[in-house]
């Protein structure tokens, strides 16, 4: 019994470390991943510095760290300079952990082979330029709302959009809660038009006040798998080894 145990044991370190080493160079999506984490780290929703309070004042600097950086969609249009620039700062602002390990889980499974096929500043140009389009989509939509929204998630839902295009064989682990968290490998053409799926009937039922903007999802999803579909649909698509991808609640 502990000869089988430990020769299953090395059997999942080997494979985990082939993984590791077949993984695409990635320094685009490292580097985004590096930069959302340390502008989290020094701001004060981490809640790692002294100097931003406690408490009150602590949830004060919060609130006004977010409507610094982040995007008010009541004072989007306006016209203002500053304002205009709000959708690309608040990409790499979050709220929470909960909400910055998330983002960045996502970005981490499904980033590196995204800029391995699209090339690195491609890449760039495509993260930023959907992920600022996801959130000014979102600000028209909801134009009267005086929330601050940030984070990744429209940039992010993009890439699985375009990963969904280019790689929609690579298998995927997903971590489904009404199985016990069993991990799965499906197609990411089953599991990526899923979450899209569960997004939209999120969306749905959200209510205007503060929460996940799901609308950023649908619309940065849309708008990766459209684009990819322009820039590769005269190309043969990669085929890809099965990829790493736990995917369980926390959502882009």
């Amino acid at each position: 019994m502990i000869g089988d145990w430990s020769g299953s044991l090395s059997r999942a370190v080997r494979e985990a470390v082939g993984r590791a080493i077949r993984r695409p160079a990635a320094p685009v999506t490292y580097g985004l991943i590096a930069l959302c984490c340390l502008v989290f780290v020094i701001g004060p929703a981490s809640g790692l510095d002294p100097s931003y309070g406690t408490d009150e004042e602590l949830l004060a600097a919060q609130r006004a760290y977010f409507r610094r950086w982040g995007v008010i969609p009541a004072e989007l249009f306006e016209g203002a300079a500053a304002t205009a620039l709000t959708p690309a700062t608040a990409l790499f602002v979050h709220g929470s952990w909960v909400h910055l390990l998330g983002n960045m889980l996502f970005l981490y499974v499904f980033g590196a082979m995204t800029e391995h096929r699209m090339g690195r500043v491609q890449f760039t140009l495509f993260y930023l330029g959907c992920g600022y389009l996801a959130l000014v989509g979102y600000a028209a939509a909801h134009a009267d709302s005086e929330q601050s929204l940030v984070g990744a998630s429209g940039a992010i839902s993009a890439v699985l959009g375009a990963f969904l295009y280019l790689f929609p064989r690579a298998r995927v682990t997903s971590l489904l809660p009404f199985l016990f968290f069993l991990p799965l490998r499906f197609p990411a053409w089953v599991v990526l038009p899923f979450w899209a799926a569960l997004q939209w009937l999120a969306a749905e039922r959200a209510g205007p006040g503060p929460g996940v903007a799901y609308l950023a999802h649908l619309l940065g999803f849309g708008l990766g798998f459209t684009f990819a579909w322009a820039r590769f649909g005269g190309t043969t698509r990669v085929k890809s080894a099965p990829a790493p991808a736990p995917e369980g609640e926390n959502q882009p």
